[in-house]
């Protein structure tokens, strides 16, 4: 029997390399072999994002565009806007009546993000209660397997402890407890070395066409010590030599020697790059093109994908209200 997985992803923005090579890649690889749920979680971008919404609705089309031109076929998963299945709203609030306010309160995450987004006024409700909608997604759809980074552990251990809260509280076992697994890929830098972010402008966007892509690898900081071609590079604080980690893992050995041996000058290194990745890309940039020429395709996948998962959910929170005594009459 298939495991089950759910994965969210907020629709904050355009998805970039670091989305692709850090989440994209995997969902691709795993709808082959579990039975898949991936969201588009667009109330979790609220927490951070309520005061404006006007390109909500361009991301979370961008978003379904970026997955389906990456790979992800509809017919192997279940493909959804969150707020398509109000089954999470009810969950979310069925399991904050259960939550010890400590529980959310002790999450790394939470006093982290307080600190980075300061000035910003998110010490709100839905804020704090991030973690509860999180184990709603994970618990309508009894997800035994959550691909995610190591910052996101502490999330799903908080879901453990509701599914186990759950039980022992109602006397019943409805849910599994979920399991993280860990995602392995190199990290990518923005192009001026920091981390890849739309904050600071220095993403390359799965979206971009072959000639941004070349513009911005063309940007990308390399050993400012290496004034001259023929002098000895150090490829460990190259951005490219990071991207060649990524995109070709079995050239970055060579690309590095020749770096070090001044045998390759900075612009060549990265118009080879940018040849690389473009190459790479190319197959889903022009499936991105087709897909944005056929939109009412895109928005009827996300439909039927809604369908079904309100279907699954539908049947989770029947046994929670049975079990919780919230019958029908």
């Amino acid at each position: 029997m298939k495991g089950r997985v759910f994965n969210g992803m907020r629709p904050t923005g355009r998805l970039h390399l670091g989305n692709y090579l850090g989440s994209v890649v995997n969902m691709v690889a795993l709808q082959e072999d579990y039975d898949c749920y991936f969201c588009i979680v667009d109330w979790h971008a609220l927490t951070t994002g309520y005061e404006d919404t006007t390109e909500l609705q361009n991301n979370i089309l961008s978003i379904a565009i970026d997955w389906l031109s990456s790979g992800i076929d509809p017919n192997k998963c279940v493909m959804f806007t969150q707020s398509n299945v109000k089954e999470h709203a009810e969950l979310h609030l069925l399991l904050s009546m259960i939550t010890p306010l400590g529980w959310v309160e002790r999450v790394p995450t939470y006093k982290e993000q307080l600190r980075q987004l300061e000035g910003r006024n998110i010490a709100t409700y839905g804020f704090l209660g991030y973690p509860v909608l999180m184990a709603a997604d994970i618990m309508a759809y009894k997800a035994d397997t959550i691909p995610v980074g190591e910052d996101q552990i502490p999330h799903i251990e908080i879901a453990r402890e509701m599914v186990r809260r759950f039980h022992f509280l109602y006397q019943c076992s409805i849910f599994p407890e979920p399991e993280a697994k860990l995602t392995k890929f190199a990290l990518l830098p923005g192009i001026d070395g920091r981390k890849m972010s739309k904050s600071y402008g220095n993403e390359i966007h799965i979206s971009d066409t072959p000639e941004e892509i070349r513009v911005k690898v063309a940007q990308m900081i390399t050993d400012p010590e290496r004034i001259r071609k023929t002098d000895p590079g150090h490829p460990e604080v190259c951005v490219p030599y990071q991207f060649y980690k990524a995109f070709t893992p079995q050239e970055y050995n060579n690309v590095a020697r020749e770096c070090r041996g001044a045998q390759v000058g900075c612009v060549a290194c990265k118009k080879r790059l940018a040849d690389i990745i473009v190459q790479r890309m190319a197959p889903i940039y022009d499936r991105r093109q087709e897909l944005l020429r056929r939109p009412d395709d895109v928005i009827d996948v996300l439909h039927e994908g809604a369908r079904k998962a309100r279907l699954t959910a539908g049947d989770t929170l029947a046994e929670v209200r049975q079990a919780m005594n919230l019958r029908d009459f």
